[in-house]
């Protein structure tokens, strides 16, 4: 018998750490091959990571609530095959770490490029570990930025933020510079005492889970940077309606997969942003990054009841069919806690489909560094006024409404409200002859 390290594998770009969330076998545990044996969770997603190899579980290295590195070993299997286990934990075993000076010219030019680099969005990558340490700390963000991190590419580790803590500790807390014409305003720090909240008896005390920890801190900083403006509109879909009904079995039948009405709400918002490209935007400072790719956040609701938001990577190259299976599955790997980290981030426009709850409208925040969100609402059929050339007519249609939240830094009323009577247009027109 040999042994085999289980290593925390790579889980996207920029995704260096993961939080043990629970072991799914215990030691003394037998497990075959692409079993999932544990739940991990980064700061965006929550995952499963299978064994490449059958064995049983011999020691379990990281426990519940401790963090591991992209590459470190988190448990030892026994196996079979020959050889001595000291043999085999070395074929498993990473490369030899360079020296000082190698590990130094190595890093060197990519803490450089970290420090002057734009594409951070406005948007430090913090680990969940680093986040909650810094939120602990009470440590701002205009301190963070002041952090020289070694981490991969200049980022703050937790050894970093423990340093940075020592010595915020042994000395004044700086005052922040004095803000130069070239930098942008930053959002004021507000500390207020947290209020003692009246418990009852019979009242219930729920601890938030970590994804909800995630999602409150997420939303109040989304609000305390962007302000919003949301402006709504109501829209004849009859056509969709129509349309879907007459296609939806054919597509189930030959795709195999549902057909919802989303792919024909992210079609027309792609045409929107494609007619106003500055929606599909970030804010860096004073700067504004216009995206290249038009990649489509989707807001899904778990079951539960937390909320993720996964992503159509360049939904303008795809097809409605395309759009179709992408969404089904997204949806369907959100559902089941099977994501990967990538499947949620580089998302440059999101949609939340509110009227799936049977919500007229909605007013959603804007998820950070985006500049826009719509919100779709559900669609009631109502009695409508409608022109004809032998005049005006009340008619049965299927009426929806639609709202546009926007960041008004950088978007303002006309382009905000010209690019949802875009949406609308391409929803009120939809062609009933469009191919499926």
């Amino acid at each position: 018998m040999a042994e085999y390290k289980l290593l925390l594998p790579s889980m996207g770009e920029g995704v260096m750490e993961a939080t043990i969330i629970t072991w799914l076998f215990n030691e003394g545990d037998n497990v075959k091959e692409d079993d999932s044996v544990v739940e991990i969770a980064t700061d965006k997603v929550d995952s499963d990571v299978p064994t490449p190899v059958s064995g049983k579980i011999v020691k379990i290295l990281k426990q519940k609530d401790e963090v591991a590195k992209v590459g470190e070993a988190i448990a030892i299997l026994e196996i079979e095959g020959e050889g001595t286990a000291s043999e085999e934990v070395k074929a498993e075993t990473p490369a030899a770490a360079p020296d000082t000076e190698t590990l130094k010219a190595i890093e060197e030019p990519l803490q450089t490029a970290a420090a002057s680099n734009v594409e951070f969005s406005g948007d430090l990558y913090l680990s969940p570990l680093v986040k909650s340490i810094a939120q602990q700390e009470n440590i701002s963000e205009t301190e963070l930025k002041s952090i020289k991190g070694n981490g991969l590419e200049g980022r703050i580790t937790k050894e970093d933020i423990l340093a940075y803590v020592a010595n915020r500790g042994s000395k004044p807390v700086q005052q922040a510079a004095p803000v130069q014409a070239a930098s942008a305003p930053q959002p004021a720090a507000v500390s207020a005492p947290a209020a003692t909240i009246p418990v009852s008896a019979g009242d219930e005390i729920i601890p938030m889970d970590r994804m909800r920890k995630i999602i409150a801190e997420n939303m109040v900083k989304a609000k305390q940077i962007a302000p919003h403006v949301t402006s709504f509109i109501e829209t004849d879909v009859t056509n969709v309606v129509k349309w879907r009904n007459k296609n939806k079995a054919i597509f189930e039948k030959r795709e195999g997969e549902k057909l919802t009405f989303m792919p024909i709400f992210v079609k027309a918002v792609v045409k929107a942003i494609q007619d106003f490209p500055m929606i599909n935007v970030s804010i860096n400072g004073e700067n504004i990054i216009k995206k290249k790719n038009i990649n489509i956040g989707m807001a899904t609701a778990l079951p539960d009841g937390n909320l993720i938001v996964p992503v159509i990577k360049n939904a303008d190259q795809l097809s409605l069919s395309g759009l179709a299976k992408a969404i089904n599955d997204l949806a369907y790997r959100a559902r089941n806690k099977k994501l990967r980290p990538e499947d949620t981030q580089g998302a440059t426009y999101t949609i939340s489909n509110v009227g799936s709850f049977g919500n007229l409208m909605g007013t959603p925040i804007i998820p950070q560094p985006q500049v826009a969100i719509l919100a779709i609402g559900a669609i009631v059929k109502k009695p409508a006024v409608l022109e004809t050339a032998d005049g005006d007519v009340i008619a049965i249609r299927n009426l929806m409404f639609m709202s546009h939240s926007y960041d008004h830094r950088v978007v303002d009323g006309s382009l905000g409200g010209m690019m949802l009577k875009h949406v609308h247009d391409y929803l009120e027109n939809w062609d009933l002859n469009t191919e499926i």
